[in-house]
Parts: structure tokens; C-alpha cells; sequence
């Protein structure tokens, strides 16, 4: 069996009046992601850690924000699509661990729901799906609350 590991990470600039999508679901929020799609960077970076561990290229080259067929599109559909690339080469999901910075809100609760949501997609048990919340300790941009980031790794089998 063949295993190999990835990693992925990306950042959104936060403004009032936008909607804030994590991990596949709606958080509620004053701020949301400014994006070409839905700004979902948990997603996001667990797309290109998939990509990055099947040795593919990252997310930009597969769905480019350039695009008018990805503009305001569900990030969902963004790993569904990043799933079967990886499928194609006969890669499953063995675990993803993952973390979002951001001061506020708190996404705690909704952490269970995103790991539903996420697994689903992948064809996984939540159990293998592994997402945790941190804050700045209000430095930096998500200290300020100008913006989002987020990190994963992933390990992958190929059968």
C-alpha cells in the first residue's frame, strides 16, 4: 500500500455583511469571506492538501478563481471535484487533521456538523475528519478580525 501526505492552507479577508461558510455549512456571523467562490478556506485547504498528496497541482490550477464557471460556487462541489481527481488514482482517505484561526466567531459547536458534512463528501468516517479552532491571541491579521486562515493535513492510501 502506497501512503502519502499532504498539506494545505488558505486565507480570506473577513467584511461585515458577507456570508461565512466553514467546513461545508453556514456559520452564523457579522463577517463572512471576501471570495470568488463561497470563501469556505477550510475547504479550500483540504482540497490542496488532497491535491498536493496526490501529487496534482493546487487548487487555483484546477478551479481558478478566473473563471466565471467557479464564481459563487459551493465549495462542497470544489471537493467533490478535488475527491474524484484523486479517486481517479486510486487514493482513499486515510485521515485529515485540520485548524482554523480566526478570533470570532466562536466555531466550536459547529465543529461536529463540519466533520459530518466533510466526511460525507470524502467517502470517510467522521472519526478520520479532525478539525480544531484557535484564535491569534488578537495578533496579526485574524487577530484583528481582517481576516480567515486555515491549515490542513491530510494522509492518503492508494489501494
Amino acid at each position: 500500500m502506497k501512503i502519502r501526505i499532504g498539506q494545505g492552507i488558505d486565507f480570506h479577508r473577513l467584511e461585515t455583511g458577507l456570508e461565512l461558510w466553514l467546513g461545508g455549512i453556514l456559520i452564523p456571523s457579522e463577517k463572512g469571506c471576501v471570495a470568488h467562490s463561497d470563501g469556505d478556506v477550510l475547504i479550500h485547504a483540504i482540497c490542496d492538501g488532497l491535491l498536493g498528496a496526490a501529487g496534482l497541482r493546487d487548487i487555483g490550477y484546477y478551479f481558478p478563481d478566473s473563471s466565471d464557471d467557479f464564481k459563487d460556487i459551493d465549495s462542497k462541489i470544489l471537493l467533490e471535484r478535488t475527491f474524484s481527481l484523486i479517486r481517479k488514482n486510486r487514493y482513499n482517505i486515510i485521515n485529515l487533521d485540520c485548524t482554523v484561526c480566526l478570533e470570532n466567531p466562536r466555531i466550536s459547536p459547529f465543529i461536529p456538523e463540519m466533520k459530518e458534512t466533510i466526511a460525507a463528501l470524502l467517502s470517510t468516517d467522521p472519526e478520520n475528519v479532525a478539525i480544531k479552532a484557535t484564535t491569534t491571541e488578537k495578533l496579526g491579521f485574524t487577530g484583528r478580525e481582517e481576516g480567515i486562515m486555515a491549515l490542513a493535513v491530510v494522509l492518503i492510501s492508494q489501494t
